[in-house]
């Protein structure tokens, strides 16, 4: 995702530490603590300017999320999304996710979400893609045994590489559908991705992946 440098970036986060956490590593194996109440946690990877985190929190209060992304110029309008609400199970990191296991300790996360993260299309970026093994073998680290991904995109060739690389990792792959608005499903939240590309009229792939138990 592009966006433009914002120089104040910055000083904005730096204000709004409730919302975003500037030391994340402390937490790591305690981020309960970091919430009003216990509650499972679920975990957004590339949250973008949050409209999908902060819709989910509103519909799941009885859940706690955490957004990472790694771009300050796009988490800022994560952030101003989380101030217009009234909520407060929702932490965000200005973090990369290539250091998810100095985040997150064992089995701490119950479900991951990848909303249209970067497809990678050429084959010497295979190992950037979100559903690379490496990446993989972080998630499976951090989740519960009983944990899930869940994944949605645009991109046919990223989401049957996917598929392909949950399972040979080992993953029970559920719900697997290759138009998921023509369900019609009201308790999908949309993000912002999503309503630019399904208004173009094009296919949102969508797949839950789980751990075997």
């Amino acid at each position: 995702m592009r966006a433009r440098h914002k120089p104040w970036a910055d000083e904005y986060l730096n204000k709004n530490k409730d919302i975003i956490e500037p030391e994340p590593k402390q937490f790591k194996g305690n981020w309960k603590s970091l919430f009003e109440s216990e509650k499972p946690i679920h975990l957004e990877i590339g949250t973008g300017k949050g409209q999908f985190i902060v819709g989910m929190a509103k519909q799941y209060p009885e859940i706690n999320f955490i957004g990472l992304e790694v771009v300050k110029s796009i988490i800022v309008s994560a952030v101003e999304k989380v101030k217009e609400t009234d909520i407060h199970n929702v932490r965000l990191l200005n973090e990369n996710a290539e250091n998810l296991s100095e985040l997150f300790a064992e089995g701490e996360i119950d479900t991951l979400y990848l909303n249209f993260s970067d497809p990678w299309p050429k084959n010497r970026h295979e190992k950037r893609r979100l559903t690379f093994p490496a990446f993989l073998e972080q998630y499976k680290a951090i989740m519960k045994k009983s944990g899930q991904i869940i994944l949605k995109t645009d991109n046919r060739g990223l989401f049957e590489y996917s598929l392909t690389s949950f399972s040979k990792f080992g993953f029970v792959l559920e719900d697997v559908t290759l138009d998921l608005h023509a369900e019609d499903d009201p308790n999908n939240i949309k993000t912002e991705y999503e309503e630019k590309f399904s208004a173009k009229g094009l296919p949102i792939y969508r797949c839950v992946a789980k751990l075997k138990s």
